[in-house]
């Protein structure tokens, strides 16, 4: 039993890099000191422990990372300083010797951050404690409501997958999950907290299934059924795992909306090979094709990455001439960042920086093309928009079942409420479209 007399009127702060997945297991760790009786320190106040949850998809992560740890030791002088995350179990001594830093939790022992905090007495050196990325075996849950209105469900951890130029199967182990019933049991906790969207988070949803027996389309029905959850939406799932079963239920669901996000990373096949990925682009194209006959109107994201080693000039522009092609809403673009024993090191060709941020450009500026017209495609529609809680002198806004963001044309108090509007023209930024409401 762990004494918590010592937590009680403690303060913390909490600071999170990366993805969605990490956003959702800092507000689980944030949950479990609630409850040991640790407050979230007001803006202003010094806190008492400092949480940061890190990631190192790039190299630019770790730099954000270390930067991040500096700028809030000198915030909080003397606070107990906990780093965990995925730059913590891959270089854990290295974090571990940043000043100012206590405690070091890999990727096992972050769910269960009670047992390893003691008396929050600051260490002359950090103490870092983890477990090799084969021992990994823990599924942490975490449900948690993000700063808008929706909830994040961790469904799945972990990766098989040895993509050349990455190391999160590294940082985050085996892939693993949840059992159904166990899931669907926190998102009718969610629904009973007031919660109407939740979003699907894992490092690769698609291989739900890989411990327990079940499977990811399993899984998709059975949330389907839960009352007072008005939508989900699947975060990023790769394309050889999106199967067309999968596309079809959407099309027809009850709650899973028109909206996909996929990793394409590159429209060349001769990259994708170097990549050591699991599909090519004919059968990318074929999913992309399959949701435009099954739902014509959803919203497709795609993830993209310029200047990978091998990445020659010819096979970029096969790559964006693939990518201008498919007809998908949005490209998230990522510039390749050299990661420390990945087998893309072994590949010759080197891209350099200058290039990187051509190509990047030349991406971005279709995104952005290719966004306006999928918006200009909805001026005049009806839509159903699930509204957010307005910053102050925020215009009040709100996501479309297929994500377009939509602003109200005046300010009224509709938070977490799914309303009917008419959809209008740009806003001044191009980023959204007006909406006025339609009574019923």
């Amino acid at each position: 039993m762990i004494d918590t007399t010592i937590f009680q009127d403690k303060t913390a702060v909490y600071y999170t890099l990366g993805c969605k997945l990490n956003f959702s297991e800092t507000s689980t760790i944030g949950k479990i000191l609630k409850d040991a009786g640790v407050r979230t320190a007001k803006a202003g106040e010094k806190a008492n422990i400092i949480v940061v949850n890190t990631c190192s998809v790039t190299e630019m992560a770790d730099k954000k990372c270390r930067q991040a740890i500096h700028r809030l030791t000198k915030q909080h002088p003397g606070a107990f300083v906990v780093v965990t995350g995925c730059y913590a179990q891959l270089k854990p001594g290295q974090v571990a010797e940043i000043e100012g830093v206590d405690l070091v939790l890999g990727a096992d022992q972050k769910g269960d951050i009670m047992k390893y905090l003691g008396s929050l007495n600051k260490n002359e050196h950090g103490e870092a404690i983890s477990t090799p990325m084969k021992d990994i075996k823990n599924f942490s849950p975490s449900c948690s409501r993000g700063d808008r209105t929706r909830f994040f469900l961790k469904v799945q951890d972990g990766c098989d997958y040895m993509c050349s130029y990455c190391t999160i199967p590294f940082a985050r182990g085996r892939s693993r999950n949840g059992k159904i019933e166990e899931l669907v049991e926190q998102a009718r906790q969610a629904a009973a907290e007031g919660g109407k969207e939740i979003v699907l988070t894992g490092v690769n949803i698609g291989d739900f299934g890989r411990t327990t027996g079940e499977t990811f389309i399993d899984l998709v029905k059975a949330l389907d059924k839960v009352e007072g959850i008005e939508r989900y939406r699947i975060s990023s799932i790769e394309p050889n795992l999106l199967t067309d079963e999968i596309i079809e239920y959407v099309a027809q669901s009850r709650a899973f909306m028109p909206h996909f996000h996929i990793p394409l990373q590159s429209g060349s096949d001769s990259v994708l090979k170097l990549m050591r990925r699991r599909y090519d682009t004919a059968l990318f194209a074929h999913k992309i094709n399959k949701i435009r006959e099954s739902i014509p109107d959803a919203f497709i994201g795609v993830d993209v990455i310029v200047g990978t080693r091998g990445e020659t000039d010819e096979y970029f522009e096969e790559a964006y001439n693939f990518v201008k092609k498919v007809n998908v809403t949005q490209l998230h673009v990522f510039s390749y960042s050299e990661r420390p024993g990945t087998q893309a090191l072994k590949i010759e060709h080197v891209v350099s920086p200058e290039q990187k941020h051509e190509r990047s450009q030349r991406l971005l500026a279709l995104s952005e093309v290719k966004v306006h017209e999928f918006y200009e495609a909805h001026i005049g529609k009806e839509a159903l928009v699930l509204m957010e809680k307005a910053k102050r002198g925020e215009v009040m806004h709100g996501f479309t079942e297929n994500y377009i963001r939509a602003e109200l044309t005046y300010d009224v108090k509709l938070d977490n409420k799914i309303i009917r509007v008419k959809l209008g023209e740009f806003n001044d930024d191009k980023t959204a479209l007006k909406a006025t409401i339609i009574e019923d």
